[in-house]
């Protein structure tokens, strides 16, 4: 069997404040404790229609403070505040000591757990579809911006003879998270066929939690200024007559650019290689000696030759033809 844990008891003291704010000795405890619970019930009766989510109560030694959240704070208030003056007169009777109510409105009761099992739970008393009413109230919660939201039906669905257990969700809802802030709701719906229970949980998202401190700013070191520099001392300033002349006199070892492109002569084409001049053994030089011209040409440059070319007919060029065996 599943062991169910209250979403709202499982987180008291956590990010959830009680209901009730007050203290009492043993002795007490009971009789105040059942006075609590009776007005509760008889305050969830008058204002039905008013739609009350929460009854908050906070007793002191002689006076009671009550703390409605609801829907429609005009229908609590009445015309001109008699409706809250009336019921501010019963619960004094009831009590016997001096009470104080506090109305506290709702503006998104789309958001509110208790409510929206209220508003299934009447649209089952009015006979409408359970599943089209679990599909509007989905709806409606996700547009008013729930990032989840369950409802749970159990009973006589749709008159059928045995009970059973219909559900559905969207979005998600952690049960398991205790910083989720996950608002918890049931109600009953009275059918001509019995009493359906209704069941809503909505998620809203997170309880603030508290910012992780922020690291200190680290503090960098400064580098220890130079002997020269520190507050104090003096500075040695060269001269400036001798800052000048060090920038207009080069060095002799390294000339200035200028005049070293100027005295860099131009590469001079390449000279063509000298012939090889051969020398006797007597030391004299002999004149290179030409290359001998090849025997046609000289044929053709001497007369006799130049008359035998003109006269030797040209051989006819002859051109062979493979047959195709």
């Amino acid at each position: 069997m599943g062991h169910k844990v209250h979403p709202n008891g499982f987180r008291l003291g956590v990010y959830r404040n009680w209901e009730a704010k007050w203290f009492a000795p043993d002795k007490e405890y009971k009789t105040l404790l059942l006075e609590d619970v009776r007005l509760r019930r008889m305050l969830l009766a008058r204002l039905k229609n008013a739609g009350v989510a929460r009854i908050e109560t906070e007793r002191s030694s002689s006076a009671l403070t009550i703390t409605l959240h609801t829907a429609k704070p005009g229908i609590v208030i009445g015309k001109g505040g008699t409706s809250v003056d009336q019921l501010r007169d019963e619960l004094e009777k009831r009590t016997g000591k001096r009470v104080r109510v506090t109305i506290q409105e709702i503006k998104k009761p789309e958001l509110s757990a208790q409510l929206v099992a209220e508003n299934v739970a009447a649209q089952l008393e009015k006979r409408i579809a359970f599943r089209r009413a679990i599909k509007q109230s989905l709806m409606k919660t996700m547009r008013a911006g729930a990032q989840g939201v369950k409802i749970r039906l159990r009973g006589r669905l749709g008159g059928s003879e045995m009970a059973r257990v219909e559900w559905n969700r969207e979005g998600r809802v952690p049960l398991h998270t205790l910083k989720a802030d996950i608002d918890f709701g049931q109600t009953e719906a009275k059918t001509t066929f019995g009493r359906i229970g209704v069941s809503a949980w909505v998620y809203t998202g997170n309880f603030p939690t508290e910012a992780p401190p922020k690291p200190a700013p680290v503090v960098e070191e400064e580098e220890e200024a130079p002997i020269s520099t520190l507050p104090g001392l003096p500075v040695a300033v060269p001269e400036p007559a001798l800052v000048t002349a060090a920038v207009a006199a080069p060095t002799a070892a390294e000339p200035a650019p200028v005049a070293a492109a100027e005295a860099a002569p131009a590469k001079a084409k390449r000279a063509p290689r000298a012939t090889k001049a051969a020398t006797t053994t007597d030391g004299a030089e002999k004149a290179p000696a030409k290359r001998a011209t090849r025997s046609r040409t000289a044929t053709a440059k001497s007369p006799e030759g130049a008359a035998s070319a003109e006269a030797a007919p040209k051989p006819a060029r002859t051109r062979t033809t493979k047959k195709k065996e």
